[in-house]
């Protein structure tokens, strides 16, 4: 593997795709765990050596304008490990629907995840050459790296190199950048802001704030509880009257009408209903967008045999 690549390209690479091959990597990753029950029995399981990060793969598409090349989406290929093969019918099939759908979209390569580029990549590589004469490889390191302030993602090339007198094929870094839409800002800023809860999945910021309100509720009603017992159990006369307690709970009973005047309810109410009206706004949003987005596939699917000239297939 050569340090950095020659070719002048520009890379161009949108957040969905590194999304996309993390979720992949999470969900094999989270199938090929062994089950508790065997990792809790003593012995042998203890001293075992954990098995290896498995590997995904799959295809990254997106167009290319000039020396510039932007990887927008990606999809998941079926790879057999043992002989190092692809299911083309798979790859085919998927091509078929992405290329419906995204008619100006190209495979421009393919992914996988790994601390560097191994030698078996390169057999993908060239199954893949078939498809486009030039793939390019995107790399996802799984491994968290708190140190690391660049995105564990790498973008390879191949070049012909003469080694050893004879010709071959090896991979070549290139640089890329980040390119943004604005459903992608969006939908990444919601990722950000998601935080491990105490049950263990993941919750906006909407929902820490709701917890921490449902808290504070819990202890307020913790301490009436205590406080009406004291109470219950003075009265009983199984413990002494205190007269300050009471003057203090007494005048604390007094401030309770207080929320019950016009002004209180007429400010429940009127954020009551800003609250419903930025509900209903945020549904109907999504209702638009949805629609708009079925009203796009219907036009892409049935005004295509009133288009000219046609479209290219896959190089």
């Amino acid at each position: 593997m050569a340090s950095s690549s020659s070719s002048g390209l520009t890379f161009k690479l949108h957040p969905l795709v590194i999304v996309n091959i993390s979720d992949h990597y999470t969900r094999v990753k989270s199938q090929s765990q062994p089950p508790h029950s065997a990792s809790s029995n003593g012995g042998d399981s203890a001293t075992s050596p954990p098995p290896p990060p498995p590997r995904v793969f799959g295809c990254v598409i997106g167009v290319q304008r000039g020396r510039t090349v932007e990887i927008f989406n990606s999809f998941e290929l079926l790879y057999d490990p043992s002989n190092h093969s692809l299911d083309r019918a798979f790859l085919e099939k998927k091509q078929e629907l992405y290329k419906k759908v995204f008619p100006n979209f190209y495979i421009l390569g393919w992914y996988s995840t790994g601390n560097d580029a191994q030698e078996s990549d390169m057999l993908i590589h060239k199954a893949l050459m078939d498809i486009n004469e030039s793939p390019v490889y995107v790399l996802l390191n799984p491994s968290i790296n708190h140190a690391q302030k660049d995105l564990p993602v790498s973008i390879y090339e191949s070049e012909l190199h003469v080694i050893d007198g004879i010709p071959q094929l090896i991979f070549v870094r290139s640089s890329y950048t980040i390119e943004t839409v604005e459903a992608e800002r969006i939908s990444v800023d919601h990722v950000a802001h998601l935080k491990p809860s105490d049950g263990g999945s993941a919750a906006t910021q909407l929902a820490a704030h709701l917890t921490g309100i449902h808290s504070a509720i819990k202890m307020l009603n913790s301490r009436i509880r205590v406080l009406h017992h004291y109470l219950l159990a003075m009265q009983k006369g199984e413990i002494p009257c205190e007269n300050s307690l009471l003057r203090q709970v007494s005048s604390l009973l007094r401030r309770l009408p207080a929320i019950e005047s016009e002004k209180f309810q007429d400010d429940f109410l009127m954020e009551y209903n800003d609250t419903l009206l930025i509900s209903y706004l945020a549904m109907l949003t999504n209702c638009s967008s949805t629609m708009n987005e079925l009203v796009d596939k219907f036009n892409t699917a049935y005004d295509r045999h009133s288009r000219r000239g046609g479209r290219s297939a896959f190089i």
